[in-house]
């Protein structure tokens, strides 16, 4: 699938699609308490999505069952929500939402820690932000694709955490997959030269261990191999010439500006 480049009338789309999910994120991030189970999550993500008349983007997503993934502590991503699977204090849980609007796609994962967790626990999903944050500085028109997945594995294994390697981010727009993959290691390649109106969605995650995962049995959930916390982070990005416009994140410009990024 050949890379797409946006035109003025998708991005409006995308950017709205973006400030929804944004939104979707914020109103499910208050909810988050110990004791619900992450079917409750669910439920609340996908009425969250419809009532900004949107449609959530991965419920029947290649047979995947859920409208909001949820992974908790060593799943990585693609945790399939359950009304027997609860999460406790201390847990940390990684939610990844996507919004169909207008037949756009928006793609974004926050991880939270549920109540007081351990300062290793914060640590992590401190770094993994952070990554994104890394990346996204070459996230422009000019640079290649690949000096983005440098940045972010260079940081995250300067501090001693293990990149995932068998997945990665994605273009993004009318699919909620479309080309080129991201990944979030260095590639020793510089990948494709980046375009003023290609979307993408950069999707740090971010081991406490090991780099290495596994899939269960329920053929989505992706765990660390040796049970250590995993943490994602992940915006939809629109390329410019200058800085990157953060299509599910409000106030990128600002907060960067102010010295807060």
């Amino acid at each position: 699938m050949p890379i797409t480049i946006k035109s003025p009338r998708e991005i409006e789309l995308m950017t709205e699609a973006g400030r929804i999910l944004e939104a979707v994120h914020n109103e499910l991030a208050k909810e988050l308490r110990p004791g619900m189970s992450t079917l409750e999550i669910d439920k609340i993500g996908e009425e969250l999505i419809r009532s900004h008349g949107c449609v959530p983007s991965f419920l029947n997503y290649n047979g995947y069952p859920a409208s909001i993934c949820v992974s908790v502590n060593e799943e990585v991503v693609h945790g399939i929500p359950s009304p027997h699977r609860f999460i406790r204090e201390g847990d940390i849980v990684s939610l990844d939402a996507g919004v169909i609007y207008k037949g756009y796609h928006s793609d974004a994962a926050r991880t939270y820690g549920i109540g007081h967790i351990s300062e290793d626990a914060q640590r992590l999903i401190d770094v993994t932000r952070e990554c994104f944050f890394e990346g996204i500085k070459y996230a422009k028109e000019g640079n290649h694709l690949f000096d983005i997945s440098s940045a972010i594995g260079r940081y995250a294994s300067e501090r001693g955490y293990g990149v995932v390697r068998d997945l990665c981010g994605h273009g993004i727009g009318t699919n909620l997959h479309e080309s080129p993959e991201i990944p979030n290691y260095e590639q020793g390649r510089k990948g494709v030269l980046l375009k003023e109106g290609m979307t993408l969605a950069i999707e740090p995650m971010i081991n406490a261990g090991t780099w290495e995962v596994e899939w269960l049995d329920d053929d989505w959930t992706v765990v660390t191999k040796d049970h250590s916390l995993s943490a994602h982070y992940e915006n939809t990005v629109l390329i410019t010439k200058g800085e990157p416009v953060l299509l599910s994140l409000s106030g990128y410009g600002e907060r960067k500006k102010d010295g807060q990024i």
